[in-house]
């Protein structure tokens, strides 16, 4: 049910209409002009609401504590499948309500907080309970806002892929990961048998002597790790051997054009890898109500993980 341009006061209205409607089982509000105010009225139709499975609330003008109130409204909440905070600003204190959350409620399957700015201890926190939550299976953690060098959060976030058995997208793109914590992620794929897609693009990386050294190791888990097919790694630093360990990949047929974000080509017998556009994140912030934004590869990631046929 898509709704355009909604305010706080419009929200009241629509929650009043929709509070015991028997019929909608979700509820498209992006890009419009919901505040701390607004999410209050979500939060309680979350709690009466239940016949939900999918709410979208990505980019409205809600902050830490409204985000504390949806996440709280989802203590008790049975239904609700699919729900996309995407850049509203909750940052780290929004983000540990969420993680928070998810040690109770065990029916939400997709959950997207990319761009929300979230804290290092919101990312560990998450690393941490979905070492437990089984129900989870894609989260959207894209671009916190981490600050030095160290990289406790790639750390959580590879001993959880270790005990989780049924994440199947995870995004972690722009973590300011570098080799070390790239490698604690391949050691986790090793073990992992559930994801199929990883998102690491836009990482720093740092040669530490071996310029790519993470990458190609990344190459090497998939060549042992069968369940992933789809991985992201534009914007990092590609060597010749990066460049030659995925075009083998693709080469071999063990990874999909239309499942990476990157293309080999050769010039002068040297090996190089293009970025290329082929549909995969296109529908990321919009997605039309027709043809190929249903397809996997328009819209690849959270489509891997259906919750609904709108969905």
């Amino acid at each position: 049910m898509p709704v355009e341009r909604i305010t706080n006061e419009d929200f009241l209205a629509l929650f009043k209409t929709l509070e015991k409607n028997p019929y909608i089982n979700g509820l498209d509000l992006r890009y419009n002009f919901i505040s701390d105010a607004g999410a209050y009225y979500a939060a309680k139709l979350l709690q009466k609401q239940h016949n939900f499975i999918y709410l979208n609330l990505m980019f409205n003008d809600i902050g830490p504590k409204g985000g504390e109130l949806i996440a709280k409204a989802l203590h008790k909440n049975t239904t609700l499948k699919y729900l996309r905070m995407t850049g509203n600003k909750i940052e780290n204190k929004g983000g540990m309500c969420f993680a928070a959350m998810l040690r109770i409620n065990s029916s939400l399957e997709k959950l997207d907080l990319g761009d929300t700015d979230l804290g290092m201890q919101s990312v560990i926190a998450f690393a941490t309970v979905l070492s437990q939550n089984q129900t989870i299976k894609g989260i959207n953690l894209n671009r916190p806002i981490l600050f030095g060098e160290q990289e406790e959060s790639t750390v959580h976030l590879g001993h959880m892929l270790k005990e989780n058995h049924s994440l199947v997208t995870l995004h972690l793109s722009k973590h300011n990961v570098k080799n070390p914590g790239l490698k604690q992620l391949c050691d986790a794929l090793y073990l992992n048998r559930s994801l199929r897609y990883l998102d690491v693009s836009w990482l720093s990386v740092v040669s530490n002597n071996i310029k790519g050294e993470g990458l190609v190791a990344l190459s090497e888990s998939m060549k042992t790790n069968a369940t992933l097919s789809n991985i992201y790694i534009w914007g990092n630093k590609f060597d010749e051997a990066t460049c030659v360990a995925y075009s083998k990949l693709i080469e071999m047929g063990r990874l999909k054009p239309d499942d990476t974000d990157v293309q080999p080509y050769k010039v002068d017998g040297r090996m190089y890898l293009s970025e290329v556009s082929n549909g995969l994140k296109r529908h990321y912030y919009w997605t039309p109500t027709y043809g190929e934004a249903f397809s996997h590869s328009s819209n690849a990631g959270f489509s891997l993980v259906p919750v609904g046929h709108q969905l």
